[in-house]
């Protein structure tokens, strides 16, 4: 599982992310000298210790620490799902894979972000009499941003095999319409690269784009990306925005928030 702060609190603590395996956990909130946390949220309105996020297997939980504060858990690449979790709830199942964690702040609301334990499903040529869930080799998700990070980057060779052109960052924001940020194209680059398709740095040293290259080189060998999730993309000539879909083609959603 990663953490990462959605956004960095002006003249909040500096926070990089961190990783936690099965069997760890990390706790968040406003923090002190006595009371470390290990995601900090500089608020005065965020309690010193709000609460804890654990993996378990294909799934995480969430404690909320707090005496009187709702937390809020919220799927960005849904359609406006969250989930509440009460004062003092201990160990509540999230449903989500990619997660944004809210919590009530006296400048505004504070988050950050929860990339979960991959899910497991069960095999689809398995009958349905109780077999055991086979772990997807590649469990990506289709309808998800990162998912379309990886589109982007494939597209110069679906169109064109003999093209060796690594699409940049930049060129991905812009082929995605302007509106993922920077750091979150390199998030979700360096999260398929260490968690959804898990390629390894060449030794003696690699270039700069090694993650980029390799990332292509292995979606499309394995067909993880067609030439039919092209259509996952922003048109180039002015056509209808997308082809009918789970997907959207921006990322507002289609409705107002509702709870799961």
């Amino acid at each position: 599982m990663i953490v990462q702060h959605d956004h960095r609190v002006p003249g909040g603590p500096r926070f990089r992310g961190l990783e936690l395996a099965a069997g760890q956990s990390a706790t968040f909130g406003r923090g002190t000298g006595g009371v470390p946390v290990d995601v900090p949220l500089g608020d005065p309105g965020v309690s010193r210790l709000a609460g804890r996020i654990r993996p378990v297997e294909d799934h995480w939980v969430i404690s909320n620490l707090s005496r009187s504060a709702t937390i809020v858990v919220e799927n960005p690449e849904g359609a406006g799902e969250f989930v509440k979790v009460a004062p003092r709830r201990a160990d509540m199942p999230v449903p989500f894979e990619f997660s944004r964690v809210v919590v009530p702040a006296a400048r505004g609301p504070v988050s950050f972000l929860v990339f979960a334990p991959e899910h497991l499903y069960v095999d689809a040529g398995a009958a349905d009499d109780g077999d055991d869930a086979t772990t997807a080799a590649f469990p990506l998700d289709e309808t998800s941003k990162y998912f379309r990070v990886l589109v982007a980057l494939c597209e110069p060779r679906l169109l064109d095999a003999s093209s060796v052109v690594i699409p940049s960052v930049p060129g991905i924001i812009e082929r995605l319409g302007g509106r993922p940020t920077r750091p979150a194209v390199n998030f979700h680059i360096d999260y398929l690269a260490r968690k959804k398709l898990r390629v390894k740095e060449p030794a003696g040293g690699a270039k700069a784009d090694w993650q980029r290259a390799a990332l292509v080189a292995l979606a499309l060998k394995f067909n993880l990306v067609r030439e039919e999730h092209l259509e996952l993309l922003p048109p180039r000539d002015g056509s209808p925005p997308c082809a009918p879909g789970p997907v959207r083609c921006t990322d507002e959603p289609a409705e107002g928030p509702r709870a799961t």
